[in-house]
């Protein structure tokens, strides 16, 4: 890979929002509600009714009506002409029923048990008010949603799903970017691999049916190194060098319209920056609503070259305990059990044993030479 002079890269701080200048959320799209899972709500989605929308049984039990058996117990049971109605947990309570008494109440036709009024019933509305926004606009929508999801009224969502390109060769490194692409709620729409001449790839970035391209490797100074060439022939390159470590050599411009981002061919100078630009990227396309990053505590300190942003893979480590090799000095690092600790693994030319580790990154910006021991960190999922 080619290093160029720190001077004539793009800072990434710059990158970013030039990368994403004039990127509009694509077209939202009605799906049924199961369906949209991983995809970004187009618009805030509001429940038009309360929920439930009549009175449910908590758990087993009869249904009475609390007033006709308050003092109801072993030492004074209250008979009852005809035995009360046997509800399962969620079903609708009969006419008249406003408690769900246990089991246990009832002893042949008699009633020994009170509670008072409501005892075992979600009342109407109780899990959801009329009214209630149950997901805010850009939000990507998760399980627990669906769970509400079916009162918002019609059953379906308005979502919107980014198309993109991957032009690469088939490799572990495109299975990995495509399988990280997807899970970012973007349809892969095509994977081309074209002939790598630029006017190749100048051919498939032009024909790609997508809202946005992806170049995989061809970035750096190689004599076969034809992408950023291409992509001056296919539109306009808008930046070639990002001050990101690794990932010096990436681009992105826009052809036909559309913004291209180009990777470069390295597994973790590729990784680094779909991190840093193509998730950023994505999220403007889906209109996704980028949550607060996930905190870590580092159990290592962290070394980074100033000028330059620095990612750094990282694992997890809930235990807090170190997978370095046993030649290099183990820490222990005191944090919040619920944050987990994070071993890190390495940046630039990192060994692919252990990129393979790793489950996040983290961003050490251009003005600081690193994190020590035990700094909390936010975390790049991967």
């Amino acid at each position: 890979m080619t290093r160029f002079a720190s001077a004539a890269l793009m800072p990434l701080a710059d990158a970013v929002p030039r990368l994403i200048a004039g990127v509009a959320p694509v077209a939202e799209r009605a799906l049924p509600s199961h369906a949209a899972l991983g995809f970004a709500a187009a618009h805030d989605v509001i429940a038009e009714r309360g929920w439930p929308e009549r009175p449910t049984a908590l758990r087993d039990g009869w249904a009475v009506q609390a007033d006709a058996v308050t003092g109801a117990s072993a030492y004074a049971p209250i008979p009852s002409l005809a035995p009360p109605v046997w509800v399962e947990a969620g079903e609708i309570l009969p006419e008249g029923a406003d408690t769900v008494l246990p089991p246990e109440a009832l002893e042949g036709r008699a009633i020994v048990a009170d509670a008072p009024v409501g005892d075992g019933v979600r009342r109407w509305g109780e899990d959801l008010a009329a009214g209630t926004r149950l997901l805010a606009a850009g939000t990507r929508i998760a399980p627990c949603h669906l769970l509400t999801l079916g009162a918002a009224g019609d059953g379906s969502v308005a979502v919107r799903i980014p198309r993109l390109a991957l032009i690469a060769a088939a490799t572990p490194l495109a299975d990995a970017l495509s399988a990280l692409i997807a899970r970012e709620g973007v349809e892969l729409g095509e994977r081309i691999d074209a002939p790598r001449t630029c006017d190749g790839i100048a051919g498939a970035i032009r024909s790609a049916r997508a809202d946005a391209v992806l170049v995989l490797g061809g970035t750096g100074p190689g004599r076969t190194d034809r992408a950023v060439a291409a992509l001056a022939l296919a539109g306009e390159v808008l930046a070639h060098g990002i001050a990101l470590r690794p990932g010096e050599t990436a681009a992105f411009g826009r052809a036909g319209g559309r913004p291209v981002l180009l990777l470069p061919g390295r597994p973790e100078a590729a990784l680094a920056v779909f991190l840093a630009l193509g998730r950023p990227l994505l999220a403007a396309l889906s209109g996704v609503r980028m949550p607060e990053p996930e905190a870590g505590t580092l159990l290592r300190k962290v070394a980074a070259t100033i000028g330059v942003s620095d990612v750094v893979f990282v694992r997890r480590r809930a235990d807090g305990r170190s997978i370095v090799p046993r030649s290099v000095p183990r820490f222990a690092v005191e944090s919040d059990a619920s944050t987990p600790c994070l071993e890190p693994l390495g940046g630039a030319d990192l060994a692919l044993s252990h990129l393979a580790e790793a489950d996040g990154a983290i961003l050490v910006p251009p003005e600081r030479e690193g994190f020590p021991e035990g700094t909390s960190v936010g975390i790049l999922p991967l």
